[in-house]
């Protein structure tokens, strides 16, 4: 048996669980569709009534009114007997054909004087409120109480008062109902304006992300109702950006506390008479600087900030990563050529970010390719770049999860930390870019960076960096880049 108040336990809870219903503006727009649909209903029963009765009592009036100039036509003679004279342009008013008013004058005992009908004082009597309404007046003539009643016959009641109560009430609920629709939408206008900022606090608060911690949401047009809790967010904010600069630092300053001492140990190597045993500690070496390297990249694409203008030439940065990467994949008998359009291909971003994602997905290609086979870094006019290898390709339980900060499927490698995809993402999402991975049909990896195209191309060409970029590259003795 349901308990009392289930039926409407389980419609709160269907409201708060409707999707419309979770709308601020939907609520308030519903809660107004109830309050116009009431309005509407009982505001012409309102107006309906307040008429009657306004009519009701301009009726009393008039009737009090004739009342007195029935009055003033009573004459006391002088031997106390009482005359009623009532002129002629009054007489057809109170005529029993025309039979809408009537008029009745007693004495204090409410013996009967005078009627506009001929009836005798024992039938006489005072007719029933609920078939006529009238007023009257009290006058005392020399020391006689006279009481004037005068009244209408409701039955008789005027066709046209009774016509411009219809017409009223008819036209009242015509006009309210588009009256009241108005005000809703007008409501929904103002409602939508009021809460303006918050949907610009929303846009603000998309933006935020672990490359740009430094955007607050604005404060200036919120509600002072709903600024405590944006002024909360914004604090929270505060602490989260502290926590982060406090990680980037770290990194950045472990990184290069490192960097000494591995010169340091890659000096005091050179100094070994065991040659196996130095090329194998040369091999750790180069794996430790290219971590500290990497790590380097990290902490400051943590801190990047793109210029929204800045431009580069995506082809100009693809032949420079693979010019410069090409003496690691000739060290591991493998090959990387640059294929696609000969074109400059200009779009949004940084060409030295843009240089580092390449390299990373070119370097990852390069290890996991097959022996005697060629990468491929292709660059389209749609403002993309695609690098594929020969190699075993990757599950698709894992095309996530290689762009995890170090993760490796092969936990027993020691070629590499996870560092690198993560940082492809990274420059990706600091360009608004998407990068993508599939395997190919004959085997192998396709890696698919995304760029948006610039509106404008440039016409001056991208520097040129081959020298510079080897030297970024840092080729050590197996070819191998740090």
């Amino acid at each position: 048996m349901a308990q009392p108040g289930s039926n409407v336990g389980s419609y709160a809870g269907s409201y708060g669980r409707s999707p419309t219903f979770k709308s601020l503006i939907w609520r308030i727009v519903f809660l107004h569709i109830l309050a116009v649909a009431v309005v509407a209903i009982f505001l012409p029963l309102v107006l309906f009534w307040l008429l009657n009765s306004e009519i009701d009592q301009l009726h009393r009036d008039a009737m009090r009114a004739q009342a007195e100039v029935l009055a003033e036509r009573i004459v006391v003679q002088p031997g106390g007997l009482l005359t009623f004279n009532l002129p002629d342009s009054l007489k057809g008013l109170y005529s029993e054909a025309y039979g809408r008013y009537q008029y009745d004058i007693r004495d204090a005992e409410g013996r009967l004087l005078f009627s506009s009908h001929r009836r005798s004082a024992a039938t006489a009597a005072p007719r029933s409120s609920e078939s006529i309404s009238g007023a009257a007046v009290t006058r005392d003539l020399d020391g006689k109480t006279v009481r004037i009643q005068v009244a209408e016959d409701l039955a008789h009641r005027d066709v046209i008062i009774d016509d411009i109560v219809s017409n009223f009430f008819r036209r009242v609920g015509w006009i309210t109902i588009p009256i009241l629709l108005v005000l809703l939408a007008t409501d929904i206008i103002i409602f939508r304006r009021a809460i303006a900022p918050l949907w610009k606090a929303s846009e603000e608060a998309s933006n935020i992300g672990p490359a740009r911690t430094d955007i607050r949401l604005p404060t200036e047009q919120i509600p002072r109702e709903i600024l405590p809790l944006v002024t909360a967010v914004n604090q929270a904010l505060d602490r989260l950006e502290g926590g982060f600069r406090v990680q980037r630092q770290f990194t950045a300053d472990a990184a290069h506390q490192l960097r000494t001492p591995l010169a340091i140990l890659r000096t005091r190597i050179e100094t070994l008479d065991d040659r196996a045993a130095r090329q194998a500690l040369h091999a750790d070496i180069e794996t430790m600087s290219r971590l500290v390297a990497q790590l380097l990249e990290i902490a400051e694409l943590d801190t990047l900030v793109l210029d929204p203008g800045e431009t580069a030439d995506l082809r100009a940065v693809c032949a420079e990563v693979v010019a410069s990467i090409a003496p690691f994949a000739i060290a591991q008998h493998k090959d990387i050529a640059l294929r696609g359009t000969d074109a400059p291909v200009r779009i949004h971003g940084n060409s030295e970010m843009l240089q580092r994602a390449v390299f990373n997905l070119a370097e990852n290609a390069i290890k996991f390719t097959a022996k005697d086979t060629t990468v491929d870094v292709e660059v389209r006019e749609d403002g993309s770049v695609r690098v594929r290898d020969s190699g075993p390709g990757i599950a698709e339980a894992e095309r996530e999860l290689i762009f995890q900060r170090f993760w490796r499927a092969d936990r027993r490698r020691s070629d590499g930390a996870g560092l690198g995809l993560s940082i492809v993402r990274a420059v990706a999402d600091d360009h608004a870019a998407t990068v993508a991975v599939e395997n190919l049909p004959g085997g192998g990896a396709e890696f698919t960076l995304r760029f948006r195209l610039a509106e404008e191309a440039a016409s001056f060409p991208s520097p040129l960096m081959s020298a510079e970029a080897l030297a970024k590259a840092d080729v050590g003795e197996d070819g191998s880049p740090r």
